[in-house]
């Protein structure tokens, strides 16, 4: 008897132990406090699928984005000397008009507020960018905006990656091309400082660099082409056009109620 009450003892403990140290792998995605949970907390349902804080903070973003940027093409056409900055201008102005426009009729069947002026930031960018003149105001113009499309363009990619929601989806993928389309006529100028991008992003990196070792002036040998074996008819086009443009033809939508 002594043997056997021993025996179940030992048995309780273990399934004891074994549940305790289940029970937070069970439960560690409702747990308050995680990404899961958290995740959880700020989306409501909607129509067009899940709404997360996430995008609805992309839409801000977009809506904030034009905001300054618009009037800060409208002042490079007014104000710049070269013709590569007043062209950047005209497609911050054509851009941002358009994805505004796309912003608001999203915004509004979802039911969510967006702001009227840009931030104390971006105003103080605006600021700056008044002040300048000749070459200094081109060399702002170009790195302001330049930076602020770089930074932007991750977060559109995260929310185009991860969001479950089709309006989202789909702002974000017009979103993509519009900042590209910027981002590219910006480098044309020939004014931005990609020295000054990098160390900014180096200084903000907490991960260590990874990739092939740093070449040592021996040529590799050449990589093999990544193509189709055996006989396969294809029908698509590549979607990149001419080396550095950008489609950014999109089809209308409907005004913003």
């Amino acid at each position: 008897m002594r043997r056997i009450n021993g025996t179940a003892l030992i048995i309780a403990a273990l399934v004891v132990t074994v549940g305790a140290l289940a029970f937070p792998v069970w439960s560690y995605a409702d747990r308050s406090g995680t990404g899961q949970a958290n995740l959880n907390a700020s989306t409501v349902a909607t129509q067009w699928g899940p709404l997360s804080a996430a995008d609805r903070d992309l839409l801000v973003k977009v809506r904030l984005a034009g905001l300054w940027e618009l009037p800060a093409g409208q002042q490079a056409i007014e104000r710049a000397p070269s013709q590569a900055i007043k062209e950047a201008g005209d497609h911050l102005i054509v851009g941002h008009t358009d994805l505004d426009r796309r912003a608001r009729d999203v915004a509004a069947k979802l039911g969510v507020e967006l702001p009227n002026q840009p931030t104390e930031q971006q105003q103080g960018w605006l600021q700056e960018l008044s002040a300048a003149s000749g070459q200094e105001y081109e060399r702002k113009f170009a790195n302001l905006l330049r930076n602020a499309h770089g930074k932007v363009f991750a977060a559109i990619a995260e929310v185009r990656h991860t969001t479950r929601n089709t309006l989202i989806r789909q702002l974000a993928s017009d979103a993509n091309q519009t900042v590209l389309d910027h981002i590219t006529m910006l480098e044309a100028t020939g004014m931005v400082d990609f020295d000054a991008i990098a160390n900014e992003a180096a200084g903000q990196a907490t991960a260590s660099p990874s990739g092939p070792p740093a070449p040592d002036g021996n040529l590799p040998p050449a990589p093999a082409p990544a193509e189709p074996t055996g006989d396969v008819t294809v029908t698509s086009q590549p979607s990149p056009g001419a080396p550095g443009t950008v489609n950014t033809n999109r089809p209308e939508v409907p005004p913003a109620g």
